[in-house]
Parts: structure tokens; C-alpha cells; sequence
């Protein structure tokens, strides 16, 4: 039994990709919980249009993606925080703080896609990859100071 899937299935297939399973394993699970459709004709005339509608979407979004990455080329923040005596920063810097200095230099870039490698707890130059796309990404180096 030929079948579509509607989301990813461990050890059977990914999202869209067609699959021949057994008809028990089909009709009594795949297709009653909603994870997949019988692959008729119709289905599968209506799945191809999908992803070519889908590819011409995503590859949209990593122009986009990629025109962001190309304007945070050059950017090099500076982020001055609370420090100790000893040069301890008070609390840590994060991809918030990373985001409000790329927010004053005009780039809104949701915190949600920053990425600090390392917990930034003393003063000195480290680095952040905000992540654009699943296939762009772009560093973004910056300078803890003092206050």
C-alpha cells in the first residue's frame, strides 16, 4: 500500500515522502491518526504542486536570509555591562543584550535565533552566530566592556 506522509515518522519516512507500508499498518494507524493519506493519484498530482509551490516559498525566505547576513557582515558590537572590581561581569551577557545592541544599530533580529557558544562572564571579545536560515548563518563578533 502506497501512502503519503503528513509528518515525520521514525523509521518510515519524513514529511511528503511517499511510502509503501503494509495495508494493516496503514489503514489501522498511519492514516486513522492523521500521519498519513493514501497515495491516489489526486493526492499525489496535489502533492507535487505543493512542494513546487513550497520551493519557490523557501527559496524566498533564504534570499531574504541571506541579504540580512550580508548587511550584519561588517558589524562589530560593544556591550558595556556592570563589572566587579576583579573584572567579573555582574550576571552574564546573553543573546538579549545581543539583540538590543544590534536593535540600536538598526537590525531587529529576533533573540530567539542568537547563539552564544560560551557564557560570557568576564570582560573581554568573543563571538555570537545568529542563525538566519537552516542553510545561512552569520557571525557576529562582540566586545564585553566596562561600565
Amino acid at each position: 500500500m502506497e501512502i503519503i506522509l503528513k509528518e515525520d515518522v521514525l523509521n518510515l519516512g519524513y514529511k511528503n515522502d511517499i511510502v509503501t507500508v503494509k495495508s494493516g499498518y496503514g489503514r489501522n494507524y498511519l492514516i486513522p491518526t492523521g500521519k498519513a493519506v493514501i497515495a491516489s493519484p489526486a493526492a499525489k498530482k496535489m502533492l507535487a504542486e505543493e512542494l513546487k509551490q513550497r520551493a519557490h516559498k523557501l527559496e524566498k525566505i533564504k534570499k531574504d536570509a541571506e541579504a540580512v547576513a550580508e548587511s550584519l557582515k561588517g558589524v562589530s558590537l560593544t556591550i558595556a555591562t556592570k563589572v566587579s572590581a576583579t573584572g567579573a561581569i555582574y550576571g552574564s551577557v546573553g543573546n538579549i543584550q545581543i539583540a538590543e545592541e544590534l536593535a540600536k544599530l538598526g537590525h531587529n533580529i529576533d533573540r530567539k535565533i542568537i547563539v552564544v557558544k560560551d557564557t560570557v562572564k568576564e570582560v573581554g571579545n568573543y563571538k555570537a552566530i545568529i542563525k538566519l536560515h537552516k542553510e545561512v548563518s552569520v557571525e557576529v563578533p562582540f566586545e564585553v566592556v566596562a561600565e
